[in-house]
């Protein structure tokens, strides 16, 4: 039976009748990490037709969208750390690769955390009747765009990491793998 002290210390859940890793944090990493692109991109287009309809329910559901973005950057950037570690040795993942991404997640996870800081105080500040001013949405829309423009390069360099097609120079192959599967017959 593994040391389950230091499993648990790595961000390793076990089954615990038979001592096997079923969820890790990398696991919940990839499970993670599409919501706060997403999520910004939706509380983006919210209110984006919020400012122009001058809609005030539409923009309410944009601040919960932001809201909703910054909670779920939080825990999709603290469990980068476990699936690093998993695959920092593996071949064709480089250090530049790695860092880049975290690099540039850490910045994306505060502005984003930041835009939900504010869509907060927007919802208290503006509580029913009051309408949430126009200035307001429009200041959150701007900010969303470098949120919604961080995540999704953020998701890019980290795709990257494992996915080769997304790399920059990458050059798809002319013929199928002999390994590859799919539907080719068998001679």
């Amino acid at each position: 039976m593994p040391d389950i002290h230091a499993l648990k210390r790595r961000g390793i859940f076990l089954d615990l009748s038979s001592g096997d890793a079923v969820f890790t944090t990398v696991h919940l990493h990839l499970l993670l990490n599409h919501l706060p692109i997403i999520i910004t991109a939706l509380a983006l287009a919210l209110l984006a037709v919020a400012a122009l309809r001058r809609n005030d329910t539409i923009a309410r559901t944009g601040l919960a969208f932001l809201v909703g973005a910054a909670l779920s950057a939080l825990p999709t950037y603290l469990t980068g750390g476990g699936a690093e570690e998993a695959v920092e040795k593996l071949p064709g993942v480089t250090e530049a690769l790695i860092e880049s991404h975290e690099e540039i997640a850490l910045i994306a996870a505060l502005v984003v955390g930041a835009l939900g800081v504010v869509a907060l105080f927007g919802f208290w500040r503006y509580r029913q009747p009051v309408r949430v001013p126009s200035a307001f949405i429009l200041t959150l829309l701007a900010g969303s765009i470098a949120g919604a423009g961080l995540m999704g390069y953020t998701g890019l360099l980290g795709g990257r990491i494992r996915h080769t097609e997304a790399r920059p120079g990458y050059v798809a192959p002319t013929e199928a793998l002999p390994d590859a599967g799919g539907d080719r017959e068998r001679e």
